[in-house]
C-alpha cells in the first residue's frame, strides 16, 4: 500500500471541539490516515497548556505555521469575520462556527477569496440529521422549520440580552427567521444556519429556541415540506456538554477526515 502523504491541520479554539480533535490529530490512528496537527490557537495561553509546545499558536498572523492544508474553527464566529479571508488565501477553512455566515456581505468576501487562492469553504454537517437528504432535494422544499429545545443553562445570552424569567415549564426564547436568531444566539444555533443553508435559505427557514428547565438533554427538530406535497421530519435527541451537543465532536472529526480525503478502506461518503 502506498503511504499518504501528510496532511496538517490547524486548530482555533482550544475547548470541547478543539481540544477533542488536536488529541484524534496527534494520536496513531490519524498518523495512520496521515494526519498531524500544525498548531493550536485559543484566545487564552492558559488554555493551551495540554498543547504540545511547537504546537502553540500565540499570534494569528499570516502566512501560518505549519502549512496547513486545513484551518477548523471551534471557537467564534468572529474568528471567521476577522481573518477567514486570510485563512483561505493558504488553506482550505472549516468554520464550525457557521452561524457567521448568514452575514451574506462576509459569505461572498469569503467564496471570493477561496475562488481567487483556489481553496475551499467548507461547512461541517454538525448535529443535522438527514442533510444529505435535505440537500440533494433542495430545490423542492418549500418551508422548513427547525426547533431547538434545550435547558436554559445551555444556551449562551451573551448577544441577545438579559434572559427571560424562565418557569418549569416550556418558554418560547425565539421564533422567527433563522438569519435573526442567529445574530441573537450565535453559539447555539449552528445546525440552524447549516439547515437553513442547505434547504431555502436563512431568510425563509424558521427557527424556534425552546427552554424547558426540565431537560436533560437537546433535541433538534427538522420539518420540510415540498412543493410537491413530499414531508420530511427528524428528531434527534442529545446531552449537552456547554453549548455544543456530546456528538459535535465526532461530526467535526468525520467532516475533517471527508474534507481531507482521510477515509477507511470501506468506508460511506
Amino acid at each position: 500500500m502506498t503511504a499518504r502523504s501528510e496532511m496538517r491541520v490547524g486548530i482555533l479554539g482550544a475547548g470541547f471541539i478543539g481540544m477533542g480533535l488536536y488529541r484524534y490529530l496527534c494520536s496513531d490512528a490519524a498518523a495512520a490516515l496521515g494526519m498531524a496537527p500544525a498548531f493550536v490557537w485559543a484566545r487564552r495561553a492558559e488554555a493551551l497548556d495540554e498543547v504540545a509546545p511547537d504546537h502553540r499558536l500565540g499570534d494569528l498572523s499570516f502566512p501560518l505555521p505549519g502549512a496547513p492544508a486545513l484551518v477548523v474553527e471551534a471557537a467564534h464566529p468572529d474568528l471567521t469575520r476577522r481573518h477567514g479571508a486570510g485563512i483561505l488565501a493558504g488553506s482550505d477553512y472549516m468554520p464550525v462556527s457557521v452561524s457567521a455566515l448568514v452575514d451574506e456581505t462576509l459569505a461572498g468576501a469569503l467564496t471570493a477569496a477561496a475562488t481567487a487562492a483556489g481553496t475551499r469553504l467548507l461547512l461541517p454537517k454538525g448535529a443535522l440529521v438527514g442533510l444529505q437528504s435535505l440537500l440533494s432535494t433542495r430545490e423542492i422544499w418549500e418551508e422548513v422549520t427547525i426547533t431547538f429545545r434545550k435547558h436554559p443553562a445551555s444556551i449562551d445570552f451573551t448577544d441577545a440580552g438579559p434572559p427571560p424569567a424562565f418557569g418549569p415549564g416550556e418558554t418560547v426564547v425565539f421564533d422567527g427567521p433563522v438569519q435573526e436568531i442567529a445574530r441573537l444566539f450565535p453559539r447555539n444555533v449552528n445546525t440552524m444556519v447549516t439547515c437553513a443553508l442547505a434547504t431555502v435559505g436563512i431568510a425563509r427557514c424558521r427557527g424556534v429556541l425552546i427552554a424547558d428547565p426540565s431537560l436533560d438533554h437537546a433535541s433538534a427538530e427538522v420539518r420540510a415540506v415540498g412543493r410537491d406535497g413530499s414531508v420530511v421530519e427528524t428528531v434527534k435527541r442529545q446531552p449537552m456538554v456547554g453549548v455544543s451537543g456530546t456528538e459535535m465532536l465526532a461530526s467535526t472529526l468525520r467532516s475533517v477526515r471527508i474534507a481531507l480525503g482521510r477515509l477507511d478502506t470501506l468506508d460511506m461518503v
